[in-house]
């Protein structure tokens, strides 16, 4: 298994450098002066990163890979990318849930799983991400409590019974500026309406989910370091 997973990092390693020296023609990208950031709009993203949200959630399956979760159409709607090389986004599933409500990804669980929380006071449950192409929302009707939630490391959690007023989260415009040239500083694009924002440290990619949908904006160098930190794990 180990050597399949080796293999298998080195081929996308390889494969991402690759593509770092080339243009990718599927998607037209916004590049900074010193090409270190690039800005790739919902538009040039496959069709599903253009709906809108309420949130993100990153989840990296400890086997090379990569995915985001987008929350969409008030909760009735779960998108799953594959973000694992950032210049190759691509769409693994798009699954219909049965929800009482719009909900929001509270925190990580157990490593596998996603805590999530209904607004309004609509309970809470659990995504189970041990499929990751194909995560299961869990609800337990043993939760009688609507209240709060306490962290029992990262397999378990108290639920609280008081009082908790969802206040809704206030949508804020995004710029990416560019200071490659100090001197004249450069705006690439604004995010409008942004809702959700995650990093995946590895890559130094943040994404966003606005009105428009989803913006993703790439760290060029980053990226590259973790490519070659990948391959020489492997030798």
């Amino acid at each position: 298994m180990k050597s399949t997973n080796a293999l298998r990092i080195a081929q996308l390693a390889l494969a991402g450098l690759a593509g770092l020296a080339l243009a990718t023609p599927l998607q037209a990208e916004i590049h900074s002066r010193s090409s270190e950031l690039v800005v790739v709009e919902a538009q040039n993203l496959p069709e599903q990163a253009r709906m809108p949200g309420n949130s993100l959630f990153l989840y990296d399956d400890n086997e090379g890979d990569t995915y985001l979760y987008v929350e969409q159409q008030q909760g009735a709607l779960l998108s799953v990318f594959d973000v694992t090389d950032p210049a190759s986004i691509k769409l693994v599933a798009s699954q219909p849930l049965t929800v009482p409500e719009a909900f929001d990804f509270v925190r990580p669980l157990n490593g596998n799983a996603a805590f999530i929380r209904f607004r309004d006071n609509k309970g809470v449950a659990v995504l189970d991400l041990r499929k990751p192409k194909a995560p299961a929302l869990k609800t337990v009707n043993a939760f009688s409590i609507s209240g709060s939630a306490e962290a029992l490391g990262e397999s378990g959690f108290l639920m609280v019974d008081e009082p908790r007023n969802y206040t809704g989260v206030v949508p804020r415009d995004y710029e990416v500026v560019d200071t490659s040239a100090p001197s004249d500083p450069a705006l690439l694009a604004t995010v409008k309406q942004v809702t959700s924002k995650v990093v995946n440290c590895d890559t130094g990619t943040t994404f966003l989910l606005g009105s428009g949908g989803l913006t993703v904006v790439r760290r060029i160098r980053v990226e590259k370091e973790h490519k070659i930190d990948l391959m020489q794990q492997v030798n």
